[in-house]
């Protein structure tokens, strides 16, 4: 039989883009199994906030697949779990799954796929972030570029170019279906002092001058809005789309903290980047980068394996079907996942822009009976508290537990696992306290907390000067006080 035509499903201008996504993906999921391992077991594990054995208890296996349901949940099964994903991604990063045949880095990164994936679905509240489920599918993608032994699989790389279409461009339009201040260009006058975790850059982004918020809202248009339509086309156009993508996104990496979701879609864009094209950036010829007609020639890859590559890929354009009616839709939403294995998911963000910043901050005291200088507030990593506190680079890594306490911030305070958070300071709870910057009362608990509320905003060149603070505050009220009695928390 004559499987020539198999060289049409080939794309050995590629090779770079294969690297730098095996090896970029897998060193995120490297650092998704670690911050896991530090701050799940406080948060999720035995005697967590909401804690992962009573979700098992409570749903259905159908509903949410984990490993957990064959093996009983334990904090040290879970960590080992995450060591495990570790040092698969340490094999990839280090290219030796990439030594062998196409099937051994399928395999290696399918094993991290489903490790995470039995995180993610025990996760709740602290796993629903959208980087959480673009991670999920973007591992189990990649997991197909196989190996040096074949050649970069067209299908797969066109798939990860319609996985960051549907990260921009959804992300463009529940902009543009969601606040007015989206489409009067407004919105960036808010959003460096707003986002959720703000960093050291993010106060001088603040600072620019009107036109230049107008600027990042118009090039925010612009790169989600109209670019993703341009990674489709013959090169070097799609390869011109992709580094615009990146330089945004390189944008957002210095002047905020989310997590790993911009190095993720930086690495994905590569998709759309051939050799030819980053060799014409070094000074080769721009000739080489210029699209050509395909010729057939015989296939560098084993027909079994461009047999399953195609089937994936039919699979996958097949649950394409739900995000795409979802980004079709003027009730569009956002991160959302539309099977139980987290693939093929609807992304966005800041479809509603937060105007002012609101910070709950959470004191406590020794005395019972405390007067207002008794009062000591606990300190945490990425949020703001401390006004004189510049604010820290943490991304790519993820505090979990720091970014739920923005939305509570928001109104989400009547959650669950807030309550507890306040239940286990009480308690003095050492694995909470190690996730905080500081603990006012070095692993003593304190007889009572109060949360109070302020509003935050950033400091001017002029009360800088005069100050030295970074934020300026303002209290809004106590939102409530708790204290620890025999029978449980008294609030």
């Amino acid at each position: 039989m004559d499987w020539t035509w198999l060289s049409l499903l080939e794309a050995d201008d590629y090779t770079i883009a294969r690297e730098v996504l095996q090896r970029g993906v897998a060193a995120i999921y490297g650092l998704a199994f670690l911050s896991t391992y530090h701050q799940f077991p406080a948060l999720l594990g035995e005697r967590g906030l909401t804690p992962a054995p009573r979700f098992l208890a409570r749903t259905r296996g159908r509903d949410a697949p984990t490993l957990f349901r064959l093996l009983p949940y334990g904090d040290r099964l879970l960590r080992t779990i995450c060591a495990v994903g570790m040092a698969l991604a340490v094999a990839v990063i280090a290219g030796l799954s990439q030594l062998g045949p196409p099937w051994l880095p399928l395999l290696a990164f399918l094993a991290m796929w489903g490790l995470y994936l039995s995180i993610v679905n025990v996760g709740q509240r602290f796993y629903g972030f959208g980087w959480e489920t673009l991670l999920l599918e973007a591992g189990f993608v990649v997991a197909l570029l196989g190996s040096p032994e074949v050649a970069p699989p067209l299908p797969i790389l066109l798939f990860l170019r319609w996985l960051v279409f549907r990260l921009e461009f959804g992300a463009g339009m529940i902009k543009m279906r969601g606040d007015p201040a989206w489409r009067d260009l407004t919105a960036m006058d808010y959003h460096h002092q707003t986002q959720p975790m703000p960093n050291p850059l993010s106060r001088w982004a603040h600072r620019k001058p009107a036109w230049w918020h107008r600027a990042e809202a118009l090039g925010s248009h612009a790169v989600q809005l109209v670019v993703p339509w341009l990674l489709f086309l013959p090169q070097p156009v799609a390869s011109i789309a992709a580094c615009l993508i990146i330089l945004t996104q390189l944008y957002l990496v210095l002047t905020g903290n989310y997590a790993w979701l911009n190095w993720l879609t930086i690495l994905l864009a590569f998709s759309a980047i051939s050799d030819s094209f980053l060799r014409a950036l070094l000074g080769g010829p721009w000739e080489a980068a210029l699209a050509f007609p395909i010729e057939l020639g015989d296939p560098r890859s084993p027909a079994w394996w461009t047999v399953l590559v195609a089937l994936v890929f039919l699979v996958l354009l097949g649950l394409s079907a739900a995000p795409l009616r979802n980004l079709c839709s003027k009730d569009q939403r956002m991160n959302a996942s539309f099977n139980r294995l987290h693939l093929v998911n609807a992304y966005g963000a800041f479809g509603s822009m937060t105007k002012q910043r609101r910070e709950l901050v959470i004191e406590g005291s020794i005395d019972p009976d405390p007067g207002e200088d008794d009062w000591r507030a606990y300190e945490f990593r990425g949020k703001p508290g401390d006004p004189r506190r510049m604010p820290r680079q943490f991304a790519p890594y993820h505090l979990h537990l720091d970014w739920l306490l923005w939305f509570a911030a928001l109104g989400r305070w009547r959650e669950p696992w807030f309550n507890r958070l306040l239940e286990h300071l009480l308690e003095g709870d050492p694995a909470i306290l190690r996730l905080l910057r500081t603990d006012p009362f070095e692993g003593r608990a304190p007889a009572v907390i109060r949360v109070r509320v302020f509003e935050y905003r950033f400091a001017s060149a002029r009360e800088r000067r005069e100050t030295g603070l970074w934020w300026l505050r303002e209290e809004l009220g106590t939102l409530l006080r708790a204290r620890h009695s025999t029978r449980g928390t008294n609030t």
